[in-house]
Order: structure tokens, then C-alpha cells, then sequence
């Protein structure tokens, strides 16, 4: 029912099975470098009808962890869905976003802001695809979830998110960012997709989260409604924020078809939402599609994260695991209010139940580094 990613050679001194979290030894006051202790998890949506995705993938999930010299990386791009007609006009202050910095190859221009449009309610909703992208930079992480309804146009949507995820990858392993700047890989991969002369149809939200190894500063990037929490001491410090236009119609990043532009929304790169901040050893780092945040309540994630209490691969992948696992099942559970159902009863709908949907779970500690 599911599979389990593990990644590093990394070694903590003073994280869950040391000094307490809380303990103010624990936090920040390490000389050395960083680095990223991370284990993966994930769904398919359609894997109860046994289709599992090769590579770092569950469903039309991408995701990647990639190290280099002086970074982690990790990112998550689920694929999101197409609307089959123009929407209706966005709130006040939710117009749409700025044109793509990249011209599309055989155009002499480059791609306009497209109308957004929203997809219904679970039961009526297309599949939603997503992938992981790993590399070995400052530790880089990454996810990104595709959109299901591409398949209308017959097109495969996991082939755009996982294709954005593994650029993601390479570029990191080339050294081709900057680790303060997790815009600016979102923004060369995006471009590449752009610029293929065959073009590569699909859109897709995207999370890249960096942690600089030296100066111990988490860099991040949001488009869409994957994200990340950082959990210190059992506590919420740091959480990304979703972006929508409107309901379940997140940022994200598109490429349509002639026939289909003015239809399908698509947001650039640099709509995303950035932060920097500080992190200390012992932090846990969860980055994850909207297929978790949309069936488990930051509490419930919490109230596992509480099972963790080593830095070791078997206990991060076994919590990693844990969390997907639940998050798979309430998503089916019809009689369940989960925060996707609150968010549509909150906008309206009447809905209740889970949101079937590719789960993919990336789960770090903050370690000192060691080669």
C-alpha cells in the first residue's frame, strides 16, 4: 500500500534522542554544519487498483531530496487539474498573477497569465497527480503535485510534475542555484519545460524547502496548496501558506495546449511564496502535498510527529509512514470532516468526508553534518 524513501549520512548530536528539543543546548548553538536526516512516504491514489509509478513518485506526485556542497534540497509538485471552461472572475485581490519569465520555444511571446478554474467536490473531481525531487546541494528538497484532468486531453499528468522535479534534481546537482534563491531553480526548471520543442502539456503546484548547511537558514518556495510545517518542541514555528484564487483552485504552473489557453490557469514562478528563516538541531521539517494537509489537521500530524523520538532512518520512516497511512485512510472515510470538507462548507458546499488524493509525506530532522 504504500513505499518508503530514505536519504543521508548524517549525524545528530543533539536532537530527539539526546537533549530535549526544548532544551536551550539543543537549539542553534552548533558550530558545525547541517544537514537533513529525511525519510519519504507516500499513495497513490489509484493504488488500490495497483498502479505505482516508477522512481520517487506516488500516483501523479513528484518529489526529490538532492544534496550538494553546500546545501539540502527537497521538493514536492502534485499535478493539478485543468478547467474545462473559463471561470468566473476572481475575488477582489486575487487577480491574476504577472506573466511567465519564460517565452514558450516557437512563440514571440511569453505566456500570459490564463483564467483560472476550479474542480468539484470529491466524487466529481479528476485525479490529482504529484512527485519528489532529491539531490546533493545544500540539503534541497522538493514536491510537486500534478492535475489529474489533463487525461481529458490525453495527457499523462504526472509527466509534468515529475519532469519539473527531476530538472529540480539536476540542477541542484550541477550547482545551478543558489541556495537562498529557491525561486530561482522553481523558475530555470519551469523554463526548460517551456523552451522543449515538443511541449510538455500539464500544470502543477509546487513546494522546494533549502537548508543551507553553513549559515543554518531554511530557504523556501510555495506555489499552490503543498507546503511544509516546522515543528520545535512539539509546537507549529513555522507553516507555508496555501495559495488559492479561490476554492480548491491553487497557484500553480501550467502549460496548455493552443486549444486550451484562456481555459487553463497558470501562475509564474515568482508568485510563489518565499520565506528565510533560522533553524535549529532537533528541528522536524515536514514537506508534503495537498493530498495530507487536505485530510489531516496540523493536531493530528502533530500528535504523531509526538511517536518520533530518534534521529534514525527506522524511526523517521516508520513516523513517515505512519502519517501517510492515516492520511490515506481518512481520505476515504465518507462520515470524516476533514479540512478539505470545512474549507468547502466554509465556502459554501455542503461536504463531508475525506479527499481521495495522491499522498505524498516528506519528513527531515535537522542533524549536524557529517561527510
Amino acid at each position: 500500500m504504500f513505499s518508503v524513501l530514505s536519504y543521508g549520512r548524517l549525524v545528530a548530536r543533539a536532537v530527539l534522542g539526546g537533549l530535549s528539543q526544548t532544551d536551550p543546548r539543543a537549539g542553534g548553538g552548533g558550530g558545525g554544519d547541517y544537514g537533513l536526516v529525511t525519510a519519504g512516504c507516500g499513495f497513490g491514489k489509484d493504488f488500490r487498483k495497483g498502479l505505482l509509478k516508477k522512481g520517487a513518485c506516488y500516483g501523479d506526485d513528484a518529489c526529490f531530496v538532492a544534496r550538494h556542497r553546500s546545501a539540502d534540497v527537497l521538493g514536492e509538485s502534485p499535478a493539478r487539474p485543468p478547467g474545462p471552461a473559463p471561470a468566473p472572475d476572481p475575488p477582489p485581490g486575487d487577480s491574476p498573477r504577472g506573466a511567465s519569465p519564460c517565452p514558450r520555444a516557437g512563440s514571440g511571446a511569453s505566456g500570459g497569465p490564463l483564467a483560472a478554474s476550479a474542480y468539484d467536490v470529491p466524487g466529481a473531481a479528476p485525479s490529482s497527480p504529484g512527485c519528489l525531487f532529491r539531490s546533493n546541494n545544500p540539503h534541497w528538497r522538493g514536491v510537486a503535485d500534478g492535475v489529474g484532468g489533463w487525461r481529458d486531453y490525453g495527457v499523462d499528468p504526472s509527466q509534468f510534475s515529475g519532469t519539473l522535479m527531476r530538472t529540480c534534481e539536476r540542477l541542484v546537482k550541477e550547482g545551478r542555484f543558489v541556495p537562498s534563491n529557491p525561486i530561482g531553480i522553481l523558475t530555470t526548471s519551469y523554463c526548460e519545460l517551456l523552451q522543449n520543442k515538443v511541449p510538455l502539456l500539464g500544470s502543477s503546484t509546487a513546494c522546494i524547502v533549502v537548508l543551507d548547511r553553513t549559515s543554518h537558514r531554511l530557504h523556501t518556495a510555495n506555489l499552490g496548496d503543498s507546503g511544509f510545517l516546522v515543528v520545535r518542541g512539539g509546537e507549529v514555528v513555522h507553516r507555508s501558506d496555501e495559495q488559492q484564487h479561490y476554492f480548491n483552485t491553487p497557484f500553480q504552473l501550467s502549460i496548455a495546449p493552443p486549444e486550451a489557453e484562456g481555459v487553463v490557469l497558470s501562475d509564474s514562478p515568482d508568485a510563489a511564496d518565499s520565506t528565510s528563516f533560522d533553524v535549529q538541531l532537533g528541528d522536524i521539517i515536514l514537506t508534503a502535498t495537498d493530498g495530507l494537509f487536505d485530510n489531516m489537521p496540523d493536531y493530528m500530524i502533530l500528535q504523531e510527529l509526538k511517536k518520533l523520538k530518534n534521529s534514525n532512518y527506522e524511526s523517521i520512516q516508520q513516523t513517515a509512514r505512519s502519517i501517510a497511512e492515516q492520511a490515506h485512510e481518512l481520505a476515504y472515510d465518507p462520515n470524516y470532516m476533514s479540512p478539505f470538507a470545512q474549507f468547502a462548507c466554509d465556502n459554501g458546499l455542503n461536504v463531508r468526508g475525506g479527499k481521495p488524493d495522491d499522498i505524498t509525506v516528506l519528513l527531515s530532522i535537522v542533524a549536524e553534518y557529517t561527510d
